[in-house]
């Protein structure tokens, strides 16, 4: 399965964009989805998950109350929807597949077999 994230830009803070996350060559109906986000000079951090029928979401404290993931299996597409978005929001989110999804990994980035390629989000002050 190849991933495609798309849906970066530049917002102002305060302002809100949706990530999309497609696939290709297969279904991302059976895997977890996830998405993770680095940062200039930082480490790949984990953002968002959600089990393969949607009925369970995972989030970052850093961003609860704020992002709301989800997935439209019919679609083959899983969105991750961003508000309230601060400076500190900027980074690369990638979207990425877990074809396993165990309990407990759904926030580690080793658990996820599939990745896009990521897309760009810059939240200006």
């Amino acid at each position: 399965v190849q991933l495609q994230a798309s849906g970066g830009g530049l917002v102002q803070a305060g302002g809100s964009l949706r990530l999309s996350c497609g696939a290709s060559g297969g279904t991302l109906s059976t895997y977890r989805m996830g998405w993770f986000r680095q940062a200039p000079g930082k480490e790949r951090a984990f953002v968002s998950a959600i089990s393969w029928s949607g009925g369970s979401t995972y989030y970052a404290d850093s961003v609860k109350g704020r992002f709301t993931i989800s997935r439209d299996n019919a679609k083959n597409m899983v969105y991750l929807q961003m508000n309230s978005l601060k400076p500190e929001d900027t980074a690369v989110y990638y979207c990425a597949a877990d074809r396993f999804g165990r309990p407990g990994y759904s926030s580690i980035a080793s658990a996820y077999d599939n990745w896009g390629q990521g897309t760009l989000v810059t939240v200006s002050s």
